[in-house]
This record gives C-alpha cells, structure tokens and sequence, in this order.
C-alpha cells in the first residue's frame, strides 16, 4: 500500500475513534521508533514530541510489565489533574496515543482505542 494511501486511512480511523468517544481531545498513530505517522491532535500540541514520549512510555511500560512478570502490556496510562494520556500498543510497528479530557468514560475510550488498534494493526500489514 503506497505510504499516502496507509497516512490517508489512519487519519480516517484516528478521526473516526475521536468522532465515536466523547472526550477524546486528539489521537496519533506513532512508529515504534517514535515518529509521527499519522495523527489527529490539538493545534496547541506538538506532533513530534507526542510520538516521542508515546514510543519512550510504550518501551518503559513494556520493560515494567516484564521486569515485574505481569504478562503483556495492554496500555500506558498516565493521569493529570486536567485530562489522560493513553498509549497502546497497535502491531510490532505501531503504538496508538490518545489524549482525553478529565470528564471523559475511561471505559468506553479504552474500548474504542482497542478497536482503533486492531484497526490501525491490519491497515498497517
């Protein structure tokens, strides 16, 4: 799949995820490698510092959840006083990155950011 058609339907599906869960402020697929591929966030955020720390938070919670034996890493979530960040894992290549306001439902953004994944995990094979 040539690299502009692959940017064209992760943009779709990183709209389609923020349009479906209320509260979801910006998403972004990120390369494993920390570079933005495609992305969905506010104006007021930096693209390539958001890929940045996505692809550093995934490798440090990978190396937790197995240092500490608690199987595979579902997600990366790290909460502020005025909204969420939420990292998951979206194929060996792929980490998928959601920012979320503090009055969103967790449930039904780590709902939809699991379908997003599994979407972003074929589209990108």
């Amino acid at each position: 799949m040539p690299e502009k058609d692959l940017t064209s339907r992760l943009t779709e599906l990183l709209r389609s995820f923020q349009a479906s869960t209320p509260g979801v402020l910006g998403a972004g697929v990120i390369s494993a490698d920390g570079f933005a591929i495609a992305s969905e966030l506010p104006q007021s955020v930096e693209e390539r510092r958001v890929a940045a720390m996505a692809a550093a938070m995934l490798a440090l919670g990978e190396q937790t959840t197995s240092e500490f034996e608690h199987g595979r890493l579902e997600r990366v979530f790290v909460e502020g006083t005025d909204g969420y960040t939420i990292i998951m894992s979206a194929g060996p290549e792929a980490v998928l990155c959601a920012v979320a306001r503090k009055d969103a439902k967790m449930g039904l953004v780590f709902l939809q950011m699991e379908r997003t994944a599994d979407a972003v995990r074929k589209a990108m094979q």
